[in-house]
């Protein structure tokens, strides 16, 4: 790699004492994840073909590693010796650091000076994470491949902050080859990331060869996609364990998931008995939950997953076993004699307590084999299994929970750690705002937050170069936090620091995305400003109304948007668009509003603006996480407008989303109230839809109620219906049913 570390320009010795300095300094070096403590100096070591890597033979991998790594960037093969030496060479050792505040395993102290290169770890852990820093400064050193290199003189005392970093990769819903698998192994080490999650079986297929079932992967890793293709793959036992073995030549530890008892229609595909039905189903080719899951009241279900698990625990020689238990719905369960009859057999109050009762079972099972069970926040639900971890997905409440019962947990929320939502929810800015452990957690009980993970979800992600970009730059952000911690004053140096990384992933041919949306549009009172994210931009915008377009023109100063509009705004750079175009409708809003209010309140991840969201103009597009959705979940929407002073009106209309595959309906009525004193109520019309519930796809649906003569009101009243749960023909039959709305027009 030939561009010039910005080290070789420093001219003084920076000691890092302090946060301040640490993060210049830093920031020069750019090494990812920044080091506890730091100091540099203008002396460096000349890394030439004669240099020797000096380690006992305890350290002999490590030492392996690090000759490769060396043979890589400059094209140079260097002698291991296990005798000492004093100068040009580089000594690996593993023993106590002379800081006894860096205890942990994965603590190591580097230090580069003119004579040597000295690494020591607390472990061969510790070495290994210190060898990867010095192969950041390596990779970031001008030099010409074959010659000597100087590298730049550091000292870094270094430990992480959290034990578990990861990244969950989902290979079902689209399949990855095993070059890809490996490749991200190597760069979760190489960004001191130690867990790879990965998401082995779902609804969508089977992925991992299973001896004593065939069919899981000659039927049900493949699926017939909506044109009549035929689409899959899997991994075989010799695949797994030349992937495991790279993995922990890597420091990673991989975490396979099976899932149960739901996200399990491939295998249910694969063997019918498995379910409650026993019906042939086809494996599914569309994304969503589904209502096919294993049955809890057969005992042949619990045969079949024990054999399972014993063939991946021979694999994985991970002390945990990931089982999935999420979106598991109970409407076959609930229709089910045998799974009826196991209820009363085990005395068990409701279908939550079956789960809890299926889970707890595949614990027991896995801790007589000594492996660790990991479930995804449903778990909590009927009650926690005793010895079992909860990752926490939808919020961070279902970690907190475990963490004040003395449980451990993994935190992965959707609002920072998704990082298959699009930049406009969740940016690089976002992800490192990420603190794994809550405020309001007791300090007693923060040790049982083992850390996090950063989760990629496929669905919409075919191929490696989509892959690529929606996980890089945002997993370094993740990488910094659970290594370093939490600290958002430090965050443009960190986005400077990944800048200079941008060459380091292109030399390890990483097709990375942008860190945030290049703009952003702030719409406050009755105008939208446009800002810059990123550097070096221009901005440009367009609007339209129904009689007239505007052409894209300069940005330079806010625009007025309380009308019907469509306003598009765009980064240019090098006078050409760069990025995507952001696309926001407006409409007119109500005036002379004085208050709002809700009966039922709105889920708070949709929040769609707030209390006032509903009536600030701004409408929501076919992304339903685009911020301007309220989401209402398994409950009414009802809506309290009170006026300054009486208003004349002649029409109300609302907009409302429709996306089953989500488990959001339209609403199946709206009705409109009005009242002189916020007491009486008088229904003034009441609308349905043509829509039918069955359809499928993403579609906004607008309803009206148009007055025969206009009225004058005082206080106005929207009731939205939600059907309240999915229908059962859904594949996520009896689940709460969502219903979205955007917002209310009044004219």
């Amino acid at each position: 790699m030939k561009y010039l570390i910005h080290l070789a320009i420093m001219a003084i010795i920076i000691s890092c004492t302090g946060r301040k300095e640490k993060v210049e300094m830093i920031e020069t070096v750019s090494i990812i994840p920044i080091p506890d403590s730091f100091t540099y100096s203008t002396n460096s070591f000349v890394l030439n073909p004669a240099t020797k890597i000096y380690s006992p033979k305890e350290n002999k991998v490590e030492a392996e590693f690090l000759q490769m790594l060396i043979k890589n960037e400059f094209d140079f093969t260097v002698s291991i010796q296990s005798s000492e030496c004093e100068s040009n060479c580089i000594k690996l050792t593993t023993s106590n650091l002379p800081d006894s505040s860096y205890h942990g395993a994965e603590a190591y102290h580097l230090i580069i000076e003119p004579n040597q290169i000295t690494i020591n770890g607390q472990s061969n852990e510790g070495l290994f994470w210190g060898i990867q820093s010095l192969n950041q400064v390596f990779n970031q050193t001008d030099h010409q491949d074959g010659y000597a290199a100087r590298i730049q003189g550091l000292n870094i005392l270094d430990q992480p902050k959290f034990k578990h970093r990861g990244l969950l990769l989902d290979c079902c819903r689209h399949f990855f080859s095993k070059e890809v698998i490996k490749k991200y192994i190597k760069l979760l080490s190489y960004y001191k990331m130690n867990i790879l999650h990965w998401h082995l079986t779902e609804d969508q297929g089977w992925r991992i060869e299973i001896e004593k079932y065939p069919e899981l992967t000659e039927h049900g890793a493949w699926r017939i996609e909506s044109d009549g293709s035929k689409y899959g793959g899997f991994y075989t036992k010799k695949d797994i364990q030349e992937i495991v073995a790279f993995a922990s030549e890597h420091q990673v530890t991989i975490i396979p998931e099976i899932e149960l008892p739901g996200h399990s229609q491939a295998a249910i595909s694969s063997y019918p008995y498995l379910s409650c039905e026993q019906k042939k189903v086809s494996v599914a080719n569309d994304w969503g939950v589904f209502k096919e899951i294993y049955c809890a009241g057969n005992d042949s279900t619990f045969d079949f997953i024990e054999n399972v698990l014993k063939e991946v625990m021979e694999l994985f020689p991970s002390e945990y076993i990931h089982i999935g238990g999420d979106e598991a719905p109970k409407y076959r369960w609930e229709k089910c004699s045998k799974c009826q009859k196991r209820m009363v057999s085990e005395n068990l109050n409701d279908e939550h307590e079956l789960q809890s009762y299926f889970i707890r079972r595949i614990e027991t099972f896995l801790n007589a084999h000594n492996k660790k069970l990991i479930g995804w926040d449903e778990i909590l639900e009927g009650g926690l299994s005793p010895n079992a971890t909860v990752q926490s997905w939808r919020g961070i409440e279902g970690g907190m929970h475990a963490a004040e019962n003395e449980h451990y947990a993994i935190m992965s929320p959707t609002s920072h750690c998704y990082i298959d939502y699009p930049l406009d929810a969740i940016d690089l800015k976002k992800v490192y705002s990420f603190n794994p452990i809550p405020d309001s957690l007791s300090k007693d009980k923060q040790h049982y937050i083992l850390g996090g993970e950063v989760n990629m979800w496929t669905e919409h992600v075919p191929d490696e170069k989509n892959l690529d970009n929606k996980v890089f730059p945002r997993m370094l952000a993740l990488s910094e936090v659970l290594w370093s911690g939490t600290d958002t004053s430090r965050y443009k140096n960190f986005r400077n620091r990944v800048y200079n990384h941008f060459h380091v992933l292109d030399s390890l041919g990483v097709s990375y995305g942008a860190e945030a949306i290049p703009i952003t549009l702030i719409t406050t009172g009755d105008s939208t400003y446009i800002t810059k994210n990123n550097r070096g931009i221009d901005l440009q915008y367009q609007v339209e109304m129904e009689d007239c377009t505007m052409k894209f023109q300069q940005y330079e100063s806010p625009i007025y948007t309380n009308k019907d509009c469509i306003l598009k705004a765009r980064a240019v750079k090098n006078q050409m668009p760069y990025g995507e175009t952001i696309e926001q409708q407006f409409c007119e809003k109500a005036k002379s509003v004085k208050s709002i209010s809700y009966r039922t309140m709105y889920s708070e991840n949709y929040v769609g603006g707030g209390n006032y969201g509903l009536l600030d103009g701004k409408l929501g597009s076919l992304n339903f996480r685009d911020g301007n959705w309220q989401g209402f979940w398994g409950k009414h929407a009802e809506v309290t407008i009170e006026f300054e002073n009486q208003q004349l009106i002649n029409q109300i209309s609302a907009q409302f989303y429709h996306y089953i595959n989500s488990w959001i309906f339209r609403p199946e009525s709206m009705e409109v109230f009005t009242s002189e004193n916020g007491i009486n109520w008088i229904s003034k019309g009441n609308t349905r839809t043509e829509i039918q519930k069955k359809t499928r796809g993403k579609m906004i649906v607008p309803m009206t109620i148009n007055f025969k003569n206009p009225l004058h009101v005082k206080f106005i009243k929207m009731k939205a219906q939600n059907i309240l749960q999915v229908p059962g023909w859904h594949e996520a039959a009896g689940a709460d049913a969502w219903l979205f709305i955007d917002e209310i027009k009044i004219r």
